[in-house]
């Protein structure tokens, strides 16, 4: 394929029906008025200027050269678009994402076609949008994303809260403290910050106001409705991340117009994510974009179905550079048989009939500071973000596992664990998760899952444990694609808790587990072929910036044995950097600590202080942001604090403090 010459337009104003401006940035390939091309857009609240800029400058050039323009939006009260964010994926977001649709097709140098991508929150809302059905939108690919907000996002899992809920909002609290840039605003850009400033959401106060799976949920869902969703999605994922399970949902759900590829990832594009391998994500999507978007015959629509790294006894790492496996395919998902084992009356883990006779009590309760070793929920670094070695987690579980395997056994869908359990509290969780026990004894976390107990039936109308009554539950385990190889082990391992990732209950009463009736499922690999994946040409795709002060990452667990107490703490220094073609420098600083005694769940604290520098040669912002969570046995105690400084000069603050009823969690 020839390339394209193509040129850059920093900024161009979308004047939106309500007169907001939202703020874009265009790779505009020669020729596009004369010969019409499509277009692909993006849009984030995660600033085009500086936030997204790298990943942003590796792939639309390329994808300009290839005669596609790239769109790329802040969202309003992001980068330098007009107003205020009024939250996550809200009804306002996706009306004007469709209207952005309509604007890019109306022009000149469009051929009428659109495309819409993202990671995360963009692969959110291209799902999300398609499912309203804009005229010209005619494909997606999203990346890292969900198709139920309730289940498969950093707020809840199975009813039970997660961390990342306070980390996020602290994350998005900072991020939309942050200025414009005068360079393209001009003299608004303080008046226009004061205005985010005073008139930005805490978002974690309306997440909490939803801890059941209600109408707020059902709310930009595609699986409320697969049947109605329009487009072609190709849906991606990592398995080193917490969104790993949406490709096959999205295929179970979206049938013929889904096709699914997971690789080892953390959550990063393609073609810069570890562990390793990569894949050429440019040369997916430009044959994708060309076949949907221009019509070209090119092979894309019959691209398997299935395409998935197996990862091959893995094995944890303080960096995981890359890990052995191998690429599978699969013309067509279908549900796969599954490998029944039960626990033999002696303990063992065992693929054979269940055991007859009387029940086989446990009681579980473990440290509450058990799960240390989990790493994030959703990954950026293939470091201590990513699950480290299980034994020191193991110690707090009951762990159940096979004999040495005779031969390998490999896996592609989503464990399931059934069992008779039975507490004297109305609310338990439990985590189980799937371990690779090595020769040596390295333990890797291959999937887990987690169960809020008052939600075994359903998130909607969670319940109350009938005290002291055996209960069937089912539990269902993320997605993986795995090969446990011969001389290996496979461990189940239960935990009551898993912290800091998943907070704790507001009592600790512990739960006896049947291990009689106990039936672990695990998904067979089934009918498949090996292929190849090209990896991308470029080992080192994203551009350089000037460095004027370096990155720095710091994670650790402190004990005080005299007191009991447990503390998580989490450094994250990007860096001041500087973009060589505008001079905007910034840097952005997470400081965050958990803390938990490990006998009291009412202990549980968590506090993410954020600082953000923006500056130029005589021009220095700086936003300073905190959230904190604690409990009661009957709420959730949340505060917010920001202040922003111009130069030395304190010019805003602001705080918020708030106590929500706990309702079931």
């Amino acid at each position: 394929m020839t390339s394209r010459a193509f040129t850059v337009i920093e900024n161009e104003w979308i004047t939106l029906a309500d007169g907001t401006r939202l703020a874009a940035r265009i790779w505009m390939p020669e020729g596009a008025e004369r010969d019409p091309v499509p277009a692909v857009l993006e849009f984030l609240p995660y600033r085009k200027r500086d936030g997204t800029s790298l990943r942003d400058e590796s792939t639309y050039p390329v994808f300009a050269a290839a005669g596609i323009a790239g769109v790329r939006v802040d969202i309003r009260g992001s980068g330098e678009s007009d107003g205020v964010i009024d939250g996550e994926y809200t009804p306002l977001e996706l009306a004007n994402a469709c209207e952005l649709i309509g604007w890019i097709a109306a022009q000149p140098w469009s051929n009428g076609s659109v495309g819409m991508m993202g990671i995360s929150w963009g692969g959110f809302n291209c799902l999300q949008v398609a499912a309203l059905k804009p005229p010209a939108l005619k494909a997606v690919i999203s990346i890292a994303s969900t198709v139920d907000r309730y289940n498969d996002d950093i707020h809840y899992k199975s009813g039970t809260h997660l961390s990342a809920q306070l980390s996020w909002a602290a994350t998005m609290l900072a991020y939309q403290s942050r200025s414009p840039d005068p360079a393209i605003v001009g003299d608004r850009w303080r008046d226009m910050w004061l205005e985010r400033l005073e008139n930005e959401p805490f978002f974690l106060e309306e997440w909490l106001r939803h801890q059941r799976r209600d109408a707020f949920w059902k709310h930009g869902s595609i699986c409320e409705d697969f049947a109605g969703f329009p487009v072609p999605a190709l849906v991606i994922a990592g398995w080193a991340d917490g969104y790993r399970s949406t490709p096959l949902k999205a295929l179970e759900g979206l049938g013929d117009k889904a096709k699914a590829l997971i690789g080892p990832w953390i959550h990063k594009y393609p073609h810069f994510a570890w562990p390793k391998p990569r894949m050429d994500f440019h040369a997916e999507a430009i044959a994708w974009w060309n076949h949907w978007l221009r019509g070209e015959e090119n092979g894309a629509q019959e691209t398997p179905q299935v395409r998935a790294y197996i990862q091959d006894a893995a094995r944890p790492s303080l960096r995981r550079e890359s890990d052995p496996g191998f690429w599978i395919a699969m013309d067509r998902w279908k549900a796969p048989e599954m490998a029944a084992f039960h626990v033999s009356p002696h303990g063992a883990l065992l693929a054979s009939p269940p055991a007859a006779g009387a029940s086989h009590d446990r009681f579980l309760k473990s440290p509450l500071d058990t799960g240390i070793m989990a790493g994030e929920w959703f990954t950026l670094k293939p470091d201590a973000e990513m699950a480290l070695d299980q034994r020191p987690d193991d110690a707090g579980s009951l762990v159940i596992e096979t004999p040495p395997l005779t031969e390998a056994q490999d896996f592609l869908g989503q464990p399931v664990l059934e069992l008779d359990v039975s507490t004297e509290a109305e609310i338990a969780n439990l985590c189980a998760r799937l371990v690779d026990i090595h020769p040596d004894g390295t333990a890797t976390r291959v999937t887990f899952g987690v169960l809020n107990l008052a939600h075994r039936d359903g998130n909607a109308e969670p319940k109350a444990m009938p005290k002291g009554q055996k209960t069937r539950i089912r539990l269902v385990l993320d997605a993986m694609g795995y090969r446990f190889r011969a001389g290996h082990r496979i461990r189940l391992s239960l935990s009551t808790a898993y912290w800091p990732m998943v907070l704790p209950p507001p009592v600790d009463a512990g739960v006896t587990l049947d291990l009689a009736s106990l039936g672990l499922f695990l998904p067979k690999l089934g009918e498949h072929r090996v292929i190849a994946l090209p990896e991308p040409e470029n080992p080192d795709p994203l551009p350089k910036y000037t460095e004027l002060a370096p990155a720095e990452t710091a994670r650790g667990v402190e004990r005080d044995l005299t007191n009991g107490l447990t503390d998580y703490s989490i450094y994250e220094d990007t860096g001041l950097y500087e973009h060589p073609d505008t001079g905007l420098a910034t840097r952005q600083v997470r400081d965050e600590v958990w803390s938990i005694a490990a006998d009291d769940p009412l202990s549980m604290t968590g506090t993410a202080v954020w600082t953000c520098d923006m500056q130029r040669p005589g021009w220095f912002v700086r936003t300073v942001s905190t959230a904190t969570i604690a409990c009661t046995a009957t709420d959730w105690l949340i505060a917010a604090h920001v202040r922003a400084f111009e130069g030395e000069a304190l010019i805003f603050e602001k705080s918020f403090e708030e106590a929500i009823p706990r309702d079931f969690m």
